[in-house]
């Protein structure tokens, strides 16, 4: 698997998850530009309603396949309706910002961002027209994981020729957990729907990794929040990135440890969640932060430079919930992290 060093990112870089508060798209993509300019996002603001949220914004993204809202979710549509549009609005204004920003800033930019919904956490999160969900069909599953593809390609070309910068994509993964559990509600509400295989879930997102590295050219990133995350699969799946929440860990569980050490130790890349997405009560310290990290490594024994080296530093998860003043504030530090890492305080 590729080393941070020998693709776009430098070291010692901090980029952000993908939501911001707020409904304003340029206010939001000034920011990232400001506190992040190795590697900015284009930002998501969900505040704004149907449509402009993970899913509602990667539904906006398939090929020949429609979503409209009922009162469980979102749902296949035999046509593009109020909701469909909605969020095709939502995005084209949301790139129209990240264009302008990306204009105001100057920057030459190494790459830029840019996040979906993953296969399983899409698939989950859609029905289809009976209402079960599109996971519960194979057929469908294949259908929409194309789709995503498609729609993928035309967004990564209308993104590279407004910042002409390379485009790296993350897969967001956050119900793959439930997916492998089957732990998801049946349309009833009585029952759940039947847990995947992990060989199943391993090669539909493997085919969906590879059609986006076939894209871009770039690393492919795979979030998934979970306290948990199936670290072994999504490494085989192909991903390059594993952006986790680090602070929910339980390092002092031999299997994740395992599992950390293992992928690091084979070059995997992490972005690793280490500033609160919601401003704590009391503005935290550098070391504060790092301290997650510097657990991992240790007890690892790996050797502490791995964290400036082999990892990316990003807020635990989405600022959607944050204040504007904290989101701007947790992106600062997620970038003073990674550089810290690079030059860590003496008293580190």
């Amino acid at each position: 698997m590729p080393d941070v060093n020998d693709q776009a990112w430098p070291v010692g870089v901090a980029t952000g998850i993908g939501s911001m508060p707020g409904e304003r798209p340029i206010e939001a993509a000034a920011v990232v530009f400001g506190e992040l300019p190795e590697i900015p996002y284009l930002p998501e603001l969900p505040a704004r309603g149907v449509g402009a949220d993970m899913l509602g914004r990667t539904a906006a993204r398939l090929v020949d396949i429609a979503v409209d809202v009922v009162p469980s979710g979102y749902r296949v549509t035999a046509h593009p309706g109020r909701v469909h549009r909605r969020a095709h609005d939502f995005l084209q204004w949301d790139l129209d910002a990240f264009e302008e920003a990306s204009q105001r800033s100057g920057l030459a930019l190494p790459v830029v961002k840019t996040q979906l919904a993953g296969p399983w956490t899409l698939a989950a999160g859609v029905e289809l027209a009976r209402g079960h969900r599109v996971l519960t069909d194979k057929g469908a599953l294949r259908d929409f994981a194309e789709s995503l593809l498609s729609g993928l390609a035309a967004h990564v070309a209308d993104l590279t020729s407004r910042v002409g910068a390379p485009v790296m994509v993350q897969f967001d993964e956050p119900t793959l957990p439930d997916v492998l559990a089957g732990s998801l509600s049946t349309p009833s509400g009585y029952g759940t729907v039947r847990s995947v295989p992990a060989a199943e879930a391993r090669a539909l997102l493997a085919t969906v990794i590879e059609g986006a590295k076939a894209i871009t050219g770039q690393p492919v990133i795979v979030h998934c929040c979970a306290a948990e995350p199936p670290i072994p699969l999504l490494r085989s799946a192909g991903a390059d990135v594993l952006s986790l929440d680090l602070t929910l860990a339980d390092i002092t569980d031999a299997r994740l440890l395992d599992a950390l050490g293992e992928a690091w130790d084979d070059g995997t890349v992490f972005a690793l969640g280490l500033v609160p997405s919601l401003a704590p009560e009391q503005s935290p310290q550098l070391h504060d932060v790092a301290k997650p990290a510097l657990d991992l490594v240790d007890r690892l024994g790996f050797d502490r430079e791995f964290l400036a080296t082999r990892a990316a530093v990003t807020p635990t998860c989405g600022l959607a919930g944050a204040t504007e003043t904290w989101a701007k504030e947790a992106l600062k530090l997620s970038r003073d992290l990674a550089r810290a890492f690079v030059e860590p305080p003496e008293t580190w």
